[in-house]
């Protein structure tokens, strides 16, 4: 497995606002290469499936119907140390919480609507680039 690729989601907040090329921006100025990217839209079964980790938690309805609301952009990003250096650059998932600078502090509006995902580890973001992406997807 590689541990230099970690996986993104731009939401659908960050889509709305029109953050999308401020976000991609901060994304390669911080040293990362993306490797695939895609706008989409996640399906009511696609977002439970994505987030089947939360789905006992009281909040998993209001994720999915957040993240099917309108399109994303799904990203796989490549660089050393790249599950870390991601989740410092997009800071705290409570935008109140997150660092000055992070991509979180600066257009996220809510811990529910928080502009941006990331992998949590390796293994996730593997999993997680491979639910939206295919092999040759990736360059």
């Amino acid at each position: 497995m590689r541990t230099d690729r970690t996986f993104t989601m731009l939401k659908p907040d960050s889509v709305e606002k029109g953050h999308i090329g401020a976000i991609l921006e901060k994304i390669n100025a911080s040293g990362f290469r993306i490797v695939a990217l895609k706008l989409t839209q996640m399906t009511t079964a696609d977002a439970q499936a994505f987030y089947a980790v939360h789905s006992e938690r009281p909040f998993y309805g209001e994720l999915v119907e957040y993240m099917t609301r309108g399109p994303i952009v799904a990203a796989i990003l490549e660089k050393d140390n790249a599950v870390e250096d991601f989740r410092t650059l997009i800071g705290a998932t409570n935008p109140a919480d997150a660092a000055e600078g992070t991509i979180r502090k600066m257009y996220a509006a809510s811990i529910g609507e928080n502009a941006v995902h990331g992998s949590d580890s390796d293994e996730n973001a593997a999993i997680e680039g491979a639910f939206h992406f295919s092999g040759r997807d990736m360059f």
